[in-house]
């Protein structure tokens, strides 16, 4: 499975204009016209992320006439948070999955694949700094992101004031407390927080949760990668509501 492309700035524009959702744009740098400019102005309206590479690397893009512009376009269309909220049931205690910088492409795919298995009606993750939807997730996926919703949103903050708002309690996945993930009543409308590898969750995100709960450790390691504890804590959601 490929990645999308698309070669050629005039193609470029009218895919953006089509709404088509973009990965990223590669410009190669030195090249200056009309319709170059007019794809910047669209790449900056549109808050694109784009990067400028050298005639080397769009060599190996492509032995196509690039004209110095190649789009990588999104596999899997994602939706804003409220045409996810709107379409989901609260009588059925749905439960959402909120990342925050995952970063790893491998364990988004691996994230996804557990989430659909468990049931979870909707993935949220930031609009920049996550793993992107590429090919590789969608394989470490098992084609789970071709099936479960996802939302990107600018900022993970604003996503939760919304889904408090309607009606879901969040609880965040972190070491930083003394509650197990075994003693927060996830039988309800319920939104679980997974950070990035690197850093865990925001030290200002965690200041909002509703909840912060963790899963028991022992051994000089005590850490798991954050595929494994999401699967933890999402198959434990999944045994509440099955109780």
């Amino acid at each position: 499975m490929k990645t999308n492309e698309i070669f050629g700035s005039r193609a470029v524009i009218e895919a953006i204009n089509a709404a088509v959702e973009i990965e990223k744009i590669y410009l190669l740098k030195d090249v200056e016209n009309d319709l170059s400019k007019e794809l910047f102005s669209l790449i900056k309206q549109h808050r694109i992320a784009f990067q400028y590479v050298p005639i080397q690397k769009f060599n190996k893009f492509s032995d196509k006439n690039h004209q110095g512009v190649m789009a990588k376009v999104a596999l899997v269309k994602t939706i804003n948070i409220e045409t996810l909220t709107d379409n989901l049931d609260l009588e059925a205690n749905p439960t959402i999955l909120l990342l925050d910088a995952v970063t790893d492409v491998r364990n988004f795919g691996a994230i996804a694949r557990t989430a659909s298995c468990t049931g979870v009606k909707g993935i949220v993750i930031l609009d920049k700094g996550s793993a992107p939807i590429n090919a590789d997730a969608v394989k470490t996926s098992a084609g789970a992101l071709f099936k479960i919703p996802v939302c990107k949103v600018n900022h993970l903050k604003d996503a939760i004031y919304y889904l408090q708002g309607s009606g879901f309690q969040v609880v965040a996945a972190t070491e930083k407390t003394n509650d197990l993930i075994y003693d927060v009543d996830l039988n309800k409308p319920t939104a679980i927080i997974m950070g990035s590898e690197e850093r865990g969750i925001n030290p200002s995100t965690l200041k909002i949760c509703d909840y912060k709960a963790k899963l028991p450790m022992e051994g000089e390691i005590a850490s798991l990668n954050v595929s494994v504890a999401c699967g933890a804590f999402l198959y434990e959601t999944m045994r509440q509501k099955l109780s």
